[in-house]
């Protein structure tokens, strides 16, 4: 019993970690509505959560700090579209993450795709180095063509 709760709090953490203090949904839909409604930008992180270096290093670098956070709650609707090789998805959201992925052409991962409140794809970014400052940087020369 001891060690279900060990595991389980240890999930449960890592989990609050990803997220990082913000909401990451996984639903695209609910995420469009709510960016359309508040008159934000979607951010999709296509993101191999427990197996991809690149993106274990982004999110402890730029998706968990306070930087970050905070500027997304202003500006953004996030939205995790995560590939896991170990934790368990329902079948449901297995099927709308790959449909995704065929949509917008992910190759690779960390790829993160930024939406207008219209669901128009503005543009597409990676990995960025340099912590919240740069990566923030990189979405707002994106968010700031249109």
């Amino acid at each position: 019993m001891k060690k279900a709760i060990l595991i389980l709090t240890a999930a449960l953490t890592l989990a609050s970690n990803y997220a990082g203090g913000s909401e990451w949904l996984t639903d695209l839909p609910k995420a469009q509505a709510i960016a359309k409604e508040e008159k934000k930008m979607v951010l999709l992180d296509f993101t191999g959560s427990d197996w991809c270096g690149w993106c274990i290093k982004l999110n402890k670098e730029v998706f968990s700090q306070q930087e970050f956070i905070d500027y997304a709650k202003k500006n953004l609707v996030l939205v995790e579209v995560d590939f896991p090789n170990k934790k368990k998805q329902p079948a449901e959201l297995k099927k709308a993450n790959e449909a995704l992925q065929k949509k917008y052409d992910i190759e690779g991962y960390p790829t993160i795709i930024v939406l207008d409140s219209e669901g128009n794809k503005v543009g597409q970014l990676g990995y960025t180095p340099g912590g919240p400052k740069a990566f923030i940087a990189k979405l707002e020369k994106i968010t700031k063509k249109g």
